[in-house]
């Protein structure tokens, strides 16, 4: 899958999300896969949080 089909899919559910559970449930969902994409770069190497988490590099 590419960014593009992976990024209609995460629309849709997101649309479900909203439809059927209401507004609370979509910005839920919207902050679960936000938090999910996050996870997810950090695993692949795509995203550096060494900065963040205080394990950067000595200078």
């Amino acid at each position: 899958m590419n960014s593009t089909q992976i990024g209609l899919l995460a629309g849709l559910l997101l649309g479900v999300a909203g439809a059927v559970g209401g507004f609370v449930a979509f910005i839920i969902t919207l902050v679960l896969g936000a938090a999910g994409l996050i996870v997810g770069r950090v695993l692949d190497g795509e995203l550096d949080v060494s900065g963040v988490l205080g394990r950067g590099k000595d200078r």
